[in-house]
């Protein structure tokens, strides 16, 4: 070689850094396969089976959204707003559509898998904002589960005190309240974690099961409130109902944003999806279903509680209740209680049943241990993730007075719907769907993701400027600049019509959609701001030192069942 130097390339290259490898990881997305590109497998250990139709997913959604809260809150909102308090759920009911479009666009277009608005994030945006999502959701859930779990004792509790034999004789500790220690730190609940108990074993035993004791309850909860709404019917008296807006418009609107969390539970739709027999067709119509006929039960119960009463004499506690116990109906406050304590444990088993089905999704993906992945083989059900969900909740429902915590509820599903909203919106543009996570960040990807940010700070301050009764004039500058960014979506971005069923309207529907969630978002008390702040900074830390080195970029290894006799569909 003459003496010549060789120039090897250097293969002592320092590697990336942690921070660097850390944002790369974030970053990635999971790929959007087409729905119809589904595999399906005859036996599997490790995938859930189809075994709901239609008609159990229509009773899944309103056995999630329907409680004892339409026995409590129609009356209680109504107390403050009056007979107006129908035109309020009209207006949250309309909100909650257009959230309940866009996930049936989502359900309908994705393959029929766990995940939810989990698995809906991880493909439109990236890991990390999918993972945040799942935490925040988690929290309500967990919480949510807990509390619905002491108000179901507390009516069974009710219920059993209908007979002689045990009124007056169950004690605090049981069911009612709890026992309190410690100054309140401690309140001992026993019944509680007894209900959560059995409620996980019947959905470990199988999504079957668990779905003959939901239709079971759910139309039982149907038919007390429709016999509710008949029987009221006869007492109404029409001048009850003048004046029909007696504090005005803005005690509507604000009537507005405290019952559309009455509606909230359509989405455990979209988490049943892999179990579902018809996916890409009963998925949208059991999301939507579900919800109009919530909508038309509550403005019915609505209309007979204001025309019954004067709304200004209806109760705190209890006022469908006493508002038929004044006309001599007793026997229908005692179906009341029935009607509650049904209506709470499908909410609560539906509660329990899609927590288990998001952590089964994490699980497979790598960004929570392999034990929440593993899937009973012969009852096809996620047992460990069922079970550590049932212990999570009897925990909190057994020691704790969790009701103290309801004012921090709500923000994991307003997230979540509004991320939603987005991924309709960022899954329609043109030559997006397919890009990889490197090259994704392109400057119209990010223009894109800008303004749909400027819609929902708008809707944040709007939200601010409404709760705290600034000039109308900030309001509607929120507004204006919020259509400004929208207009921007409508004539920077192409859009593509997608398989299925397509949300009307987009980027508009969508975009409604997340300024109204964030305009609620803003009406929340400011402690669940900083539920919010915290716990994003915690699931960044537990994604940072577990998450990005786990997970998988494909769960090609899953196979997903066909439900016995279904294969010719």
């Amino acid at each position: 070689m003459g003496g010549q130097k060789v120039v090897r390339p250097n293969s002592t290259q320092a590697p990336p850094s942690w921070f660097s490898q850390c944002w790369s990881s974030a970053r990635r997305t999971k790929p959007l396969i087409s729905s119809c590109d589904t595999v399906f497998g005859r036996a599997s250990d490790n995938g859930l089976i189809r075994r709901l139709g239609l008609f159990d997913l229509l009773l899944l959604g309103i056995g999630a959204s329907i409680g004892a809260g339409i026995f409590v809150v129609t009356g209680t909102v109504a107390r403050d707003t009056g007979p107006g308090v129908t035109i309020s759920f009209i207006l949250a009911g309309f909100s909650c559509i257009l959230n309940a479009l866009c996930y049936a666009e989502l359900a309908s277009r994705f393959p029929a898998v766990v995940g939810g608005a989990y698995l809906y994030t991880y493909s439109a945006f990236n890991e990390i904002t999918a993972f945040l999502v799942f935490g925040q959701l988690m929290v309500d859930y967990h919480i949510g589960a807990a509390s619905i779990a002491r108000s179901l004792a507390s009516y069974v509790v009710t219920v059993l005190e209908l007979f002689p034999v045990f009124k007056d004789h169950i004690p605090g500790w049981i069911g009612h309240g709890g026992q309190e220690f410690f100054g309140g730190t401690l309140s001992i609940n026993i019944l509680a974690p007894i209900l959560l108990a059995l409620l996980t074993v019947i959905l470990c035993w199988g999504v079957g099961e668990s779905s003959i004791v939901n239709s079971i309850m759910t139309v039982t909860k149907i038919v007390i409130v429709i016999i509710v709404i008949f029987v009221g019917s006869f007492e109404v008296d029409v001048s009850n109902w003048s004046p029909f807006a007696p504090k005005g418009v803005k005690a509507i609107l604000t009537g507005a944003t405290v019952v559309f969390f009455a509606y909230v539970g359509f989405d455990a739709v979209a988490n049943s999806a892999e179990e579902s027999k018809r996916p890409q067709r009963d998925l949208p119509l059991g999301i939507i279903g579900s919800l109009v006929i919530c909508i038309v039960l509550y403005i019915g119960v609505c209309l007979v509680i204001t025309g019954m009463v004067p709304y200004y004499y209806l109760g705190e506690d209890a006022p469908l209740a006493e508002a038929f116990k004044s006309k001599g109906l007793k026997y229908v406050s005692i179906l009341i209680s029935v009607g509650a304590v049904a209506g709470l444990t499908t909410t609560l088993l539906v509660g329990l049943y899609v927590q288990s089905r998001l952590y089964l999704g994490l699980g497979r993906d790598g960004l929570l241990p392999a034990m929440f992945a593993k899937v009973h083989p012969t009852r096809h059900t996620p047992v460990h993730s069922q079970i550590w969900v049932g212990i999570v909740a009897s925990i909190l429902g057994g020691l704790f007075n969790v009701h103290v915590l309801s004012h921090i509820l709500s923000v994991g599903s307003l997230t979540g719907y509004s991320v939603v909203s987005a991924c309709v919106v960022t899954l329609r543009w043109k030559d997006k769907t397919s890009i990889q996570a490197s090259s994704r960040w392109t400057s119209a990807f990010a223009e894109g993701v800008i303004c749909i940010l400027i819609v929902a700070f708008c809707g944040f301050g709007a939200g601010l400027f409404y709760r705290f009764g600034a000039s109308f004039v900030f309001l509607i500058i929120s507004v204006v600049i919020a259509v400004l960014a929208t207009a921007a979506l409508y004539m920077r971005q192409g859009y593509t019509d997608p398989p299925g069923f397509s949300c009307p309207g987009v980027p508009f529907v969508p975009v409604i959609s997340i300024f109204f969630n964030i305009f609620l978002f803003a009406q929340l008390h400011h402690e669940a701001w900083v539920r919010f702040v915290v716990l994003s900074i915690i699931m960044l830390g537990i994604y940072a030192f577990y998450g990005q080195y786990n997970a998988k970029q494909s769960s090609d290894e899953i196979v997903y069942q066909i439900a016995p006799g279904e294969a010719s569909h």
